[in-house]
């Protein structure tokens, strides 16, 4: 079976100052480096990274890791054009995709590869802490049409998850999960 990663980095990061995908972390790594090599460390082969505002930027910060760049060019219109763009970029023999988002800093490859245990065509899982749905989330094959069907807006695959009771995968012991939305927010 082969788990594909897809990062969401896509957005203009406006109460961030910027595209979150740019920030950089205390290690000098921008957001979007740390990212894929979570996906790509916790076992996803391919990573494709669906990228909008400042996609130039992005792209050159990652030109040294081993991803394809999904470009997004009605990125402003809301997540789920990137979701959707990210989606259909993705390989036929993938059993499943992993679909991080670039503003999740403590989730890393523990994280992914925990959620990657869950891979199959049927499965949909996402990672919980303290029992609450966050993310990464896990997208077997079999689903990928009817979330790519169901995007519209500014809203990913939640609702679907949700309505097709995605398994909940606890991973506080790993990490936060939580997002963070502005610069008065400290990374996880």
């Amino acid at each position: 079976m082969t788990v594909a990663g897809l990062l969401l980095a896509g957005g203009a990061g406006r109460r961030m100052g910027g595209p979150k995908a740019l920030v950089r972390g205390a290690d000098g790594l921008t957001w979007a480096e740390r990212s894929v090599t979570a996906l790509a460390q916790g076992g996803c082969d391919p990573v494709h990274v669906a990228v909008g505002a400042s996609a130039p930027e992005v792209e050159r910060t990652l030109s040294h890791r081993p991803v394809r760049i999904v470009p997004v060019p009605d990125w402003s219109t809301g997540m789920s054009r990137s979701l959707r763009a990210g989606l259909l970029s993705l390989p036929d023999h993938s059993t499943a995709v992993i679909i991080m988002l670039v503003d999740l800093p403590d989730v890393g490859a523990d994280v992914v590869r925990r959620l990657a245990q869950h891979a199959a065509p049927e499965c949909l899982a996402r990672a919980a802490y303290e029992g609450l749905p966050g993310h990464p989330v896990l997208i077997g094959r079999s689903h990928w049409g009817a979330v790519v069907a169901g995007l519209e807006g500014d809203t990913g695959a939640g609702t679907y998850l949700a309505q097709n009771e995605a398994l909940l995968v606890e991973c506080r012991d790993l990490a936060t999960g939580r997002d963070v939305d502005s610069i008065s927010e400290p990374p996880g």
